[in-house]
């Protein structure tokens, strides 16, 4: 499959009027002279004057180009690239000219900083820590020549101080430095030593948060912080022990800085910053990047089927509905072309879903700046219709309802939504109790449309399976919270409900406790019979010969099309909750009778019978009844059984 795709990144808006009056943004790493800025975009480096204004560009070779860093007197720019099948230190004049490589481990090599005096490039590397890669920084001449390593043990990242006294460095890196207001063993403070006694300062931490990014000027300390819960730019002075917040930002982190010139520079909310410590105020600055950035023209992309995501069929299974790099495409079974239903690449197109009759095709765009609910004919040739969604974040596979009327889907803050598709009106189904990564709050629908079905977290963190009317707004929760239950799925006939339940689950609940991997969580099938009226299907059956009368008259047995099944669901007699933790419930059966099992006898006030129960929740101390045959009619009296297998004693109360 070949499709034709105009990459239009929001990032070339540009070179339209409005986005020239705010300037470009995602520019990263920046470092600062008393004249220039010198920042990473698009993979390379760029120069802009220190109020901003049009930016140049220094590099254009195929291998990224990061961590720039001007040397003290503003003429060399330091870097680290990958060029050449390798991550070494380059280093280029600010005039612009040919990298000059000065590193040739094959190992990776990261820029952080300059010596003082200017003659050498500081860049931290883990060649001599086989196997464990720990991090330590060295120096390089500017000139080239063998790297020395400097005493410091262990470093990513870090900077001399002026006066070539001190330096400030981060210890360790992160598995995952977008994890905001981290505040676990990685969390470290900024180490600052004395570069002749050795001896060792660290940044003040209250919050046990992490300080990352040291920069030095006028012999002060700067570094980014998370305190406040928001990753902002904080000094600290090694001769007084002050520590001063320096930015207040409270929608986005800061990212990256670093200083000269007298000034600090910084990275937040996609734009670069200056701060002036003198009088602590920090400005945004409009910096506008022109380019031929090849990866954005239009061009042929070779569709690769590993590449296809979110794949599902037709109704009648003639065409498949793929997602692939944003855009939204059906191909044919055998006869045809594929089709491109979204056309449009300058926007992100997610999760299609096509409706039950095969007529429409309903998928999450974000070309309005926030994700819509965008519904199109399946020939894409019509122009979509968008709903737009309270609340707006990211969302995640919609499912239509059966007769075509709603779509339910989830949201990143693990909301369950329902929209009527005719009126563009949405109702909150429900909202997860807690996050966790496995999202299982995903909606099913009943054959008659009106019911939704779906796995919700209790207090105890299991998951229960619980059902929404859409019609009434009624809420009902199947299942007790004794076992954990997923994945519901609705019986073609609406009688029964089927799901898995796992009754070893309990010590699995803690999902970031890692004394949980080694127990594994099994999983049985069991299925809910929803109606009173309606029988279990594992109930003991008997053929019998019917006299003629009971047989259907002639020509009943025409295959006219099937009624849309009714779901009827009876709380009444589902489930009931006797004494002492025991719990029988009537209508909830285990389909897998392999599972551990104890017969039980006991005798009614006129009969004797016997049948079997499911034990569950050892753990507990509990004891789960869930009865594998036929619910026996009549009263029977007190049951009391004694388990060895937990050593426990346990009974049930009279079932009437």
């Amino acid at each position: 499959m070949r499709k034709c795709v105009q990459i239009s990144f929001f990032l070339l808006l540009a070179f339209s009027t409005a986005a020239l009056a705010q300037g470009t943004m995602l520019l990263r790493q920046p470092t600062l002279s008393a004249e220039h800025i010198v920042f990473v975009y698009a993979n390379d480096l760029w120069i802009v004057g220190k109020d901003g204004g049009d930016a140049r560009r220094l590099t254009s070779n195929e291998g990224q180009e990061s961590q720039p860093h001007f040397s003290p007197d503003g003429k060399w720019i330091a870097f680290t690239a990958q060029y050449d099948g390798n991550t070494d230190v380059y280093m280029i004049p600010v005039e612009g000219g040919q990298p000059q490589r000065l590193t040739w481990h094959p190992g990776v090599d990261n820029v952080t900083g300059w010596t003082p005096d200017g003659e050498s490039i500081l860049f931290a590397s883990g060649r001599e820590s086989v196997p464990t890669r720990e991090s330590k920084i060295y120096k390089i001449s500017k000139k080239g020549g063998m790297e020395e390593a400097l005493e410091i043990p262990r470093a990513v990242t870090g900077e001399i101080s002026e006066d070539g006294k001190y330096m400030a460095y981060q210890q360790i890196g992160f598995w995952d430095p977008e994890w905001r207001n981290y505040r676990g063993g990685q969390a470290k403070p900024i180490w600052i030593v004395d570069m002749k006694t050795f001896t060792l300062k660290q940044t003040p931490q209250t919050d046990n948060e992490r300080h990352t990014d040291p920069v030095w000027l006028n012999n002060i300390v700067y570094f980014l912080s998370e305190r406040d819960y928001a990753n902002n730019v904080w000094s600290y002075n090694p001769a007084n022990s002050e520590l001063k917040q320096q930015t207040f930002h409270a929608d986005f982190d800061v990212k990256s800085l670093d200083a000269g010139g007298g000034q600090v520079v910084y990275e937040q909310g996609g734009y670069l910053h200056t701060l002036n410590p003198a009088n602590g105020q920090s400005k945004k600055l409009v910096i506008n990047v022109r380019g031929d950035f090849h990866w954005a023209r239009e061009r042929w992309e070779e569709v690769k089927p590993a590449n296809l995501t979110n794949a599902s069929l037709s109704p009648t299974g003639q065409r498949a509905l793929f997602e692939y790099r944003g855009e939204i495409f059906t191909a044919p079974k055998e006869k045809g072309d594929w089709r491109n239903i979204s056309n449009n690449s300058a926007a992100a197109d997610r999760f299609p879903i096509w409706s039950p009759d095969g007529k429409k095709i309903a998928w999450f765009n974000d070309a309005s700046g926030e994700y819509q609910l965008m519904i199109s004919d399946q020939e894409g040739l019509e122009k979509p219709k968008a709903i737009s969604i309270a609340d707006p974040t990211f969302f995640f596979r919609p499912a239509w309802s059966p007769d075509g009327k709603y779509l339910a889907f989830t949201d990143t803050d693990y909301v369950l939504w329902n929209v009527d598709v005719n009126t563009g009106a949405i109702k909150k189904v429900d909202t997860e109790r807690f996050a966790h990564p496995n999202r299982t709050l995903n909606p099913v629908w009943s054959p008659d449309s009106k019911w939704i079905a779906y796995a919700r977290l209790l207090d105890n963190h299991f998951k229960a399976i619980k059902v929404y009317n859409v019609e009434t707004g009624q809420s009902l929760q199947l299942t007790d919270g004794l076992a954990d239950a997923i994945s519901p799925v609705w019986d073609a006939t609406g009688k029964y409900l089927y799901f898995l339940a796992s009754t070893n689950y309990g010590l699995n609940t803690g999902w970031l406790e890692m004394s949980s991997y080694e127990r594994p969580a099994t999983r049985g099938l069991y299925l809910v019979v929803l109606s009173k009226d309606d029988v279990s299907p594992l109930a003991p059956r008997s053929d019998e010969e019917k006299a003629k009368e009971e047989n259907l008259p002639a020509g009943r047995q025409g295959k006219g099309e099937k009624a849309t099944p009714i779901v009827k669901i009876d709380m009444a007699g589902l489930y009931f909750q006797p004494q002492r933790g025991m719990y029988c419930i009537q209508r909830q059966l285990p389909i897998n009778k392999a599972l551990p099992c104890i017969a039980i006898t006991s005798k009614t006030k006129n009969q004797k019978f016997s049948f079997r129960v499911l034990m569950t929740c050892p753990y507990r101390m509990t004891a789960n009844l869930f009865c594998t045959e036929a619910i026996l009619p009549g009263e029977f009296s007190v049951l009391r059984m004694r388990i060895r297998k937990w050593g426990m004693v346990s009974s049930s109360p009279s079932l009437l």
